[in-house]
C-alpha cells in the first residue's frame, strides 16, 4: 500500500509531512512525500515559512506518479496560489482518492496559507477531493457560515459539498464547551454523527494524524463511514499518548495500528501486483486471510468482505478488510490452526496441475483431499465442507502442509489453498509456484 502526502515540512515532526509518514507507517503503508513548504516552528512558537517553488512541486509530483502505484493521496498545507494551480494541473485527471486537509493556520500560531491562495484553493482543490476534513474554524471559512450547533455543521457540510467535495467531515473539537466532541460526516447524501469524550488538553499534530489515518483506511478499501470511525479512534488513542517532548504543546504520539490488518493489507497489495497473477484467480475469485493468534472462530480471522477479483489481465480488491469478512478460506485457516497453531494465514488459487508440479519441484509440502468422498451429512450442512476437507488433508500429518488442494466435484470448482505463518510467508510461497 503506497500513499502520497503533499504537504509542508514540520521540524517538530508532530504534524506535516513528518507526522504523515509516522501515521502511514503505523498502518503498514509506504509513505511518499511532496514538500510544498518548509516551516520553522517548535512546540511553543511559529517562526518562519518558505514555500517550495511551484516548478519543483510539479517535478516532485511527476517523479512520484511516473514510478509508483498509489492507493491514495493526502493534500495538506499548500501556501500559495501558484502551488495550488500546479497541484490541480497534475492531479485533475487521476482516479486515485484524494483526501484534502485544509490547513490554514498552525497550532503554534503561524499562517499556513497566503490570503490570495484561498479562492484558488476553493475553486481548484476542493473539487478534486474524495473527502475534505476541516475543523470548525476551517469549515466556517470555506462555507462562509457561522457554526454554533450540530445543524450548523450539517449546513456547512452541505455547502462545502456544493463547492465540489464529494464527501465532507467536519471535526467538532473546536467547540468551546461540552463534555463531548461531535464530528459530522456527510457521505454523499447521508449524514453520520460520531462523538467521543473531550480531551482536556491541546496538542500538536492531531488534525494531521486524523487526515493521514483516514487516508490510510480509505486506501485499504474501507467504506467511508468505517474509514472515518477507524481514523477517529486511532487519532483519539494517539492524542491520549501525547507527550511533552519540548517546552510547549504536547506532541501527538502515534499509536500502533492493527498489525494483523497492516500485514494483510500490505500482502494483498503485493499479491495484486504480481505479473500474470490474473491467470491463477479461480471462478469464485480469491480471498486472502490472516488470523489473530490462537483463533477460536471466524471472527478472529481477518479477510476481505468481498474478493480479489480478475478484471481482464489485472486483479483488484473488491470490498474491505474485516474480522469475519471471509468464510471459506478463513474456515480452512481456522481448521489448520487448531492442529498447527503456527499457521495463521491462507490464500486460495485456481487449481492447475502445473501449479502443483511447481510446488513439488520447489520442495513445498503438498496435501489433498477428495471432495467426492465428502459424507452427505457434511454436504448438506452449510459451511462444513472446507473444514471437513482440511481435517481430511492433515489427519495423518505431523507437520503442516504448505498447500492443500482438491480437484473438485459435481458443480464444485477445483481449488488450491496456500497456507503460511503470516501473509508474507503465504506470499513467498505463492511467488514460488506462480
Amino acid at each position: 500500500m503506497n500513499i502520497l502526502s503533499i504537504a509542508g515540512s514540520d521540524p517538530s515532526s508532530g504534524a506535516g509531512i513528518q507526522g504523515d509518514m509516522k501515521t502511514f507507517n503505523a498502518f503498514g503503508a509506504y509513505g511518499l512525500s511532496v514538500i510544498t513548504a518548509v516551516t520553522s516552528q517548535n512546540t511553543r512558537k511559529f517562526f518562519d515559512l518558505v514555500p517550495v517553488r511551484p516548478f519543483l512541486v510539479k517535478s516532485q509530483i511527476r517523479s512520484i506518479l511516473e514510478d509508483f502505484r498509489l492507493d491514495a493521496i493526502k493534500i495538506g498545507m499548500v501556501y500559495d496560489k501558484q502551488t495550488v494551480r500546479v497541484i490541480h494541473s497534475e492531479l485533475e485527471k487521476i482516479k486515485i482518492p484524494i483526501i484534502l486537509d485544509p490547513i490554514f493556520r498552525s497550532t503554534t500560531g503561524g499562517d499556513l496559507q497566503a490570503k490570495n491562495a484561498f479562492p484558488d484553493f476553493k475553486k481548484l482543490l476542493i473539487p478534486l477531493s474524495h473527502i475534505i476534513t476541516p475543523n470548525v474554524p476551517e469549515a466556517e471559512k470555506i462555507s462562509g457560515l457561522k457554526i454554533k450547533s450540530l445543524n450548523d455543521m450539517k449546513d456547512a457540510a452541505k455547502k462545502i459539498q456544493k463547492i465540489g467535495a464529494k464527501n465532507v467531515i467536519i471535526k467538532g473539537g473546536h467547540f468551546s464547551s461540552g463534555p463531548k466532541v461531535v464530528d459530522v460526516l456527510l457521505d454523499d447524501k447521508k449524514f453520520y454523527i460520531f462523538s467521543h469524550d473531550r480531551l482536556k488538553f491541546e496538542n500538536h499534530g492531531g488534525g494531521c494524524t486524523f487526515s493521514a489515518s483516514l487516508c490510510a483506511n480509505i486506501a485499504r478499501g474501507k467504506k467511508l463511514p468505517d474509514a472515518v470511525d477507524a481514523a477517529r479512534l486511532y487519532t483519539i488513542e494517539s492524542m491520549k499518548r501525547a507527550t511533552k517532548i519540548g517546552r510547549g504543546l504536547v506532541v501527538t504520539m502515534h499509536a500502533k495500528g492493527d498489525k494483523v490488518e497492516s500485514d494483510l493489507s500490505d500482502a494483498i497489495s503485493k499479491f495484486c501486483s504480481i505479473d500474470s497473477i490474473y491467470y491463477h484467480i479461480p471462478e469464485c475469485q480469491t480471498n486472502f486471510v490472516y488470523s489473530s493468534p490462537s483463533p477460536l472462530s471466524l471472527n478472529d480471522i481477518m479477510g476481505l468482505e468481498g474478493r480479489i477479483v480478475k478484471t481482464g489481465k489485472h486483479v483488484i480488491t473488491a470490498g474491505h478488510l474485516k474480522y469475519g469478512g471471509s468464510k471459506h478460506v478463513a474456515s480452512a485457516v481456522l481448521e489448520m490452526a487448531k492442529k498447527f497453531p503456527v499457521i495463521r494465514s491462507g490464500l486460495n488459487l485456481k487449481y492447475d496441475k502445473k501449479t502443483i508440479r511447481n510446488a513439488l519441484s520447489k520442495k513445498l509440502e503438498v496435501s489433498s483431499y477428495d471432495r467426492s468422498a465428502e459424507p452427505s451429512g457434511i454436504k448438506e450442512k452449510e459451511g462444513s465442507t472446507v473444514s471437513w476437507g482440511i481435517k481430511a488433508a492433515i489427519k495423518d500429518r505431523k507437520t503442516p502442509p504448505d498447500i492443500v488442494f482438491h480437484t473438485g466435484d459435481f458443480g464444485k470448482e477445483a481449488m488450491i489453498i496456500i497456507f503460511g505463518k503470516d501473509p508474507k510467508d503465504v506470499l513467498r510461497k505463492t511467488l514460488k509456484i506462480t
